[in-house]
C-alpha cells in the first residue's frame, strides 16, 4: 500500500530546436525521431521529473516549471512496487533508490492483537532482477529524481506555473514571462492546473475513506509491510523506507477535512487498537508536524489526455486509492512510455497520442478501477470478496511492460 505525489534561470527566451507545424498534418523536422525539440513539463513530481530525463538524455530541450520554491522536503514514505522500480532502474537512478530506500519481497497479515496470520510472497512484477517493493522516504525519491534532471541536462525553474495554455504550443507563465514548445505535459498532480487550462472537465471524486500517516522511527522486527484488516479502522499498515525509518497508517471513514482537530490525539486513540509493533508506533505519534490526514479519491480522464499540443500525464490524468500501492508506478510508466513515442517518432500529430492512449488508457483504466473497488469492498462491509484474486490479475498485468 503507497503513501498518498530539479537549477533556477531567468525567463524563457527563444525557442531552442524546430517547433512543429499543426499537430495533424505532414511530418516535420529530421526524417527520424525525435518529434519534438523542445517540451515545456508542468510540475516536478514524479512523472516530470522521469519524462524529464529520458527526453534531455536523447537531446530533447526540456524545462520543467515547478509550482514550489524548491525541492520538495515535505512527505512521509512512499511504496515503490517493482514495476516503478523498473522505469526508475531505466531513468539509471536504481542504484541511488535502492541504497536510499528498504527493499522487501513478502506482504504480511496480522491480526489487530499483532499476531501473525500469514506470510505472502509479494509479486515481482518489475521482473526477477528486482525487488517486489521498495519503500522509502519521499524527500530523498525528490532529491535522487532532481538530481537525475539536472545531470541529463534540463532545465528547472522553481516558484513557477502556467497561467495560459494554447492548442499550440504558447504559454504564459504566471510572472509573465511567455514561451512556445513542440509539446506541452501537464504532470502537475490530480488537482492540476493544465487540466483546466486546457478544458478538461474531470476533477478527483472521494472514494469515502481518510488515512492517516505518520512518518516514525522503525521497529527492528518491521522489515516489510504489513497489513491488518479489522480493528477499529477499516486498514491499518506500515512499510519500511529506510534502516531506522519507517511510516505508518490507519485508514478510516472520511472525515470533514476542517473537522480533523487534534491530529497527535485522533491518531493515536486509532493506533490503540492495534497491538504488536503498534506498540511501539504509537508511543512514537507525538509531532503533528509528522502527522498528515487525506482522503482517498479516484481520477480517470477519458481518453484522449490532449488538447492540441498538450497532454495529461501522471496523477492530472488519472489517480487512485493506494490500496494497491500503484499511484506512482503508473505515473512512470505515463512518462516511460510517452517518452519512447516521441522518441521514435519523426513528428508529433494526433497518431502519436492515440498510439500512447492505446497504451496507457486500459491499463490505467484497470488499476484505478480496481483500486476503487479494494475501497469500497471495505465501506460496504462485503467479507467474501475475492480480493487475492483482483490483486493477482492486476499483478500480472503490471508485470508486463506497458
Amino acid at each position: 500500500m503507497s503513501a498518498v505525489g530539479p537549477a533556477v534561470g531567468p525567463a524563457v527566451g527563444p525557442v531552442v530546436g524546430p517547433v512543429v507545424g499543426p499537430v495533424v498534418g505532414p511530418a516535420v523536422g529530421p526524417a527520424v525521431g525525435p518529434a519534438v525539440g523542445n517540451v515545456l513539463i508542468v510540475g516536478g513530481g514524479t512523472a516530470g521529473p522521469a519524462l524529464a530525463v529520458l527526453l534531455a538524455r536523447a537531446g530533447v530541450t526540456v524545462e520543467i516549471a515547478e509550482i514550489e520554491p524548491g525541492p520538495t522536503t515535505l512527505g512521509s514514505g512512499i511504496t515503490l512496487q517493482g514495476n516503478a522500480l523498473r522505469v526508475l532502474r531505466d531513468l539509471g537512478v536504481w542504484e541511488q533508490v535502492s541504497a536510499a530506500g528498504f527493499a522487501f519481497d513478502s506482504l504480511g497479515l496480522r491480526t489487530p492483537d499483532g499476531r501473525l496470520l500469514a506470510e505472502i510472497p509479494d509479486a515481482r512484477t518489475g521482473g526477477p532482477g528486482l525487488p517486489a517493493a521498495l519503500g522509502m522516504n519521499r524527500p530523498e525519491l525528490a532529491a535522487i529524481l532532481a538530481a537525475a534532471v539536472r545531470d541529463a541536462g534540463a532545465r528547472v525553474r522553481y516558484g513557477l506555473t502556467v497561467d495560459a495554455v494554447s492548442g499550440t504550443g504558447e504559454v504564459t507563465f504566471s510572472d509573465g514571462t511567455t514561451g512556445r514548445y513542440d509539446l506541452v505535459v501537464g504532470a502537475d498532480g490530480i488537482r492540476s492546473r493544465v487540466r483546466g487550462l486546457i478544458g478538461v472537465e474531470a476533477a478527483p471524486e472521494p472514494v469515502g475513506m481518510g488515512i492517516w500517516r505518520v512518518h516514525t522511527r522503525r521497529p527492528k522486527d518491521v522489515e516489510r509491510t504489513d497489513l491488518i484488516y479489522g480493528g477499529p479502522c477499516f486498514i491499518a499498515g506500515y512499510c519500511p523506507t529506510s534502516a531506522d525509518t519507517m511510516y505508518a497508517y490507519l485508514v478510516e471513514q472520511a472525515r470533514p477535512r476542517e473537522a480533523v482537530g487534534d491530529k497527535v490525539a485522533h491518531m493515536r486513540a486509532l493506533a490503540g487498537g492495534y497491538g504488536g509493533a503498534w506498540d511501539e508506533i504509537r508511543a512514537d505519534i507525538t509531532d503533528p508536524a509528522r502527522i498528515n490526514y487525506t482522503w482517498f479519491e479516484s481520477l480517470l480522464v477519458p481518453r484522449p489526455w490532449n488538447r492540441g499540443r498538450t497532454v495529461l500525464i501522471g496523477d492530472a490524468a488519472h489517480a487512485c486509492p493506494p490500496t494497491l500501492a500503484q499511484g506512482a508506478a503508473q505515473c512512470l510508466e505515463d512518462a516511460a512510455v510517452l517518452a519512447e513515442l516521441l522518441l521514435a517518432a519523426d513528428r508529433l500529430d494526433q497518431d502519436l497520442f492515440e498510439a500512447f492512449m492505446d497504451r496507457r488508457h486500459a491499463r490505467v483504466k484497470a488499476v484505478v478501477e480496481a483500486s476503487v473497488q479494494l475501497a469500497r469492498w471495505q465501506l460496504d462491509g462485503v467479507r467474501d470478496a475475492d480480493l487475492p484474486g483482483l490483486m493477482g490479475t492486476i499483478a500480472g498485468m503490471v508485470s508486463e511492460r506497458p
